[in-house]
């Protein structure tokens, strides 16, 4: 089992979960983040960490293009290991449906 990062992040991008992460598998986007499947130790801490509910198991139904989509950004983004506010609105975007259309961007953030 692995943890990864879905949809609800975009947009929000709390970082409240890559600071209790004790192998630094969280890697940067410009508005979302990801986990990288094949270094999380399926410890589940961050989890609960996050406010928007965007970190789920694997194993919950159709994660497997989660999977995919975490590994795909988590090999060219900059790992994160340090909180930054969330994303300006995020508060509105929070829940919304149809964010990965709508707003995600491939570009990476600054990691840190």
């Amino acid at each position: 089992m692995t943890y990864v990062v879905t949809d609800n992040c975009i947009a929000c991008k709390y970082t409240d979960c890559v600071e209790v992460c004790p192998v630094d598998c969280f890697y940067e986007g410009e508005n979302t983040l990801v986990i990288h499947p094949d270094e999380c130790i399926d410890c589940g801490v961050c989890e609960p960490e996050c406010p928007a509910d965007a970190i789920r198991p694997d194993t919950d139904p159709e994660m497997d293009k989660w999977v995919e989509f975490n590994r795909k950004y988590a090999e060219i983004w900059p790992v994160i290991v340090t909180k930054k506010d969330p994303m300006p609105g995020h508060e509105e975007r929070d829940g919304e449906t149809g964010k990965l259309e709508k707003y995600f961007s491939e570009e990476p953030g600054e990691g840190g």
